[in-house]
C-alpha cells in the first residue's frame, strides 16, 4: 500500500517496532497527526480472547472523561412522557415508527440510537440496516434503557462503545489531536480500565496481546502490552 508524503515522514519519527508507554505513544500519535483537520487518535486493542464463543465476548460501554471532541447526533425511539424527556436532555430526534420508515428509507444522519425497552419490538425491524453500522441499541452498551434520558445525557457527554470485531480487536476513538497527550492519556486509562474490567471468565493466558495508537492519517504505534494491567 503506498502512503502519502506526510504518512512517510511520520513513520521515520520512531522505530515501528518499539513498544513505547502510554505516554510516549499517544505523544507519537500528537506529533504524527499532520494532516489539515484535527485528526482523531484511535486505540486498536487485540485480545486473548474468542469472540466465537459466548462466554469470551468482550463489550461494553464507558464514558471517556474528557468526550471524544466529536459532536453526538442522538435519535432515541420513546413515547409518552419520554419524549420530553429526550428531548430535554439534549436529543436530536425523538420518534417511533415515524423513525423506523424514515431510517428504511435510507436516512441515516445520527451517531447513537437510544431505545426504551418497550421500543424494541419496534426497532428490531431495523437490524438489518442498524447492525452492520453498529447503531443497534444494546443494554450492554446502556443504549436500551428505561432513563431515555440519562442514555442521551452520556452520550452527548462522550459515552462509547466498545466490542470485539471478528478478529478480536476493539477499536475505539480516544479523542481528537488538539486535546493534548495529558486528556488523551485519561480517556485512554478510561478505555483500558473499562477493557480489563469486562475480561470474560474463560479468558485463558495473556488477556491484552497488542494495543496500537493512531492518529486518523497516521503510523500506527505500538504500546507495551504489559503495562495495561491485562
Amino acid at each position: 500500500m503506498k502512503h502519502g508524503k506526510k504518512y512517510v515522514d511520520s513513520a521515520k519519527l520512531f522505530d515501528r517496532s518499539t513498544q513505547f508507554d502510554v505516554a510516549e505513544a499517544l505523544d507519537l500519535a500528537v506529533k504524527t497527526g499532520k494532516a489539515n483537520f484535527d485528526e482523531t487518535v484511535e486505540v486498536h486493542v487485540r485480545l486473548g480472547v474468542d469472540g466465537r464463543h459466548a462466554d469470551q465476548q468482550v463489550r461494553g460501554a464507558v464514558v471517556l472523561p474528557n468526550g471524544t471532541g466529536k459532536t453526538v447526533r442522538a435519535l432515541v425511539f420513546a413515547k409518552g412522557d419520554k419524549v420530553q424527556a429526550a428531548l430535554d436532555a439534549g436529543a436530536d430526534y425523538v420518534g417511533a415508527e415515524d423513525l423506523v420508515a424514515k431510517i428504511q428509507g435510507g436516512w441515516t444522519d445520527f451517531d447513537v440510537v437510544i431505545a426504551s425497552p418497550d421500543m424494541m419490538g419496534l426497532v428490531g425491524r431495523l437490524g438489518k440496516v442498524l447492525g452492520p453500522r453498529g447503531l443497534m441499541p444494546n443494554p450492554k452498551a446502556g443504549t436500551v434503557n428505561p432513563d431515555v434520558a440519562k442514555a442521551v445525557t452520556e452520550a452527548k457527554a462522550g459515552k462509547i462503545e466498545y466490542r470485539l470485531d471478528k478478529t478480536n480487536i476493539i477499536h475505539c476513538p480516544i479523542g481528537k489531536v488538539s486535546f493534548g497527550i495529558e486528556k488523551l492519556q485519561e480517556n485512554f486509562d478510561a478505555l483500558l480500565g473499562a477493557i480489563v474490567r469486562a475480561k470474560p471468565a474463560a479468558a485463558k493466558g495473556q488477556y491484552i496481546r497488542s494495543c496500537v495508537v493512531s492518529a486518523t492519517m497516521g503510523p500506527g504505534i505500538k504500546v507495551n502490552p504489559a503495562k495495561l494491567g491485562g
